[in-house]
């Protein structure tokens, strides 16, 4: 039998952007609040339908790009100025989870160091860096007079599968570079970790742990004094991209 296109139910596609940075200290993510339907007002990830001609991860970098001025860059290119990791997190499919129509959302990744307060585009009347603890809050999420309520669609799940996904991978791999500048002290990046575990680490284990590995920091050459006290000495992300051994999640 010939295939008939026709016999099979539309649907669309959508790209959703779990965006982390560390802001204060804290792991936060870009939020977005909803101005049109469905969900009006609530709060959700950012993301937009699929163009008919581009791919996914031009639809991702695209969303990335008007939602933050970002350029995204693959999982294995090294940090760039104005640039922020991107990858594929995973995809959601429940008929239901858009009551607009059948909607299957690939949901992508994407970190960055300290950015500044994001402006809302497109369809959402409010865009914030938020707390993930508070975005994933039981009850919801709602600050300085707001009704609480989830996320959106089934956003509270894909963020928090984007939060996990970040949590296990910088117990291994280069990745939590990516929250920090292209030049960045131990220090720096052991807060990196404190924020994404939501842990204290003991400083000169951590300083051990990630110089030990050959080629996983690399010095720079030079020093800073931004984070007080006496200089200190900078490092970039070198080409070793995996951490041996790794340094495990402390149990909490």
């Amino acid at each position: 039998m010939p295939y008939d296109p026709s016999a099979f139910p539309p649907f669309a596609v959508t790209v959703d952007l779990v965006v982390l940075t560390v802001r204060r200290h804290a792991l936060c993510a870009l939020a977005v609040r909803r101005g049109e339907s469905p969900f009006q007002g609530r709060w959700a990830l950012p993301g937009g339908f699929v163009r008919a001609d581009e791919d996914l991860s031009q639809a991702a970098a695209r969303e990335l790009a008007e939602e933050t001025g970002l350029r995204a860059h693959g999982p294995d290119a090294p940090a760039q100025e104005g640039g922020a990791h991107l990858e594929q997190l995973a995809t959601y499919g429940d008929p239901k989870r858009d009551p607009r129509m059948r909607v299957v959302s690939v949901a992508h990744l994407a970190l960055a160091p300290d950015l500044p307060a994001p402006r809302a585009g497109g369809d959402a009347s409010n865009a914030r860096w938020a707390p993930v603890e508070e975005l994933l809050a039981q009850g919801g999420y709602g600050r300085d007079g707001e009704s609480v309520a989830p996320l959106a669609f089934d956003h509270a799940q894909i963020l928090s599968d984007g939060v996990e996904r970040a949590r296990s991978k910088i117990e291994y791999s280069s990745l939590a570079t990516a929250f920090c500048p292209p030049e960045f002290t131990v220090g720096e990046l052991r807060r990196v970790y404190e924020a994404v575990w939501g842990v204290a680490l003991d400083p000169r284990n951590f300083h051990r742990k990630v110089t030990g590995t050959p080629g996983f920091l690399v010095p720079t050459g030079g020093t800073t004094t931004r984070q007080g006290g006496r200089p200190a000495q900078l490092f970039r992300a070198g080409g070793a991209t995996l951490l041996n051994p790794p340094m495990l999640r402390p149990e909490v």
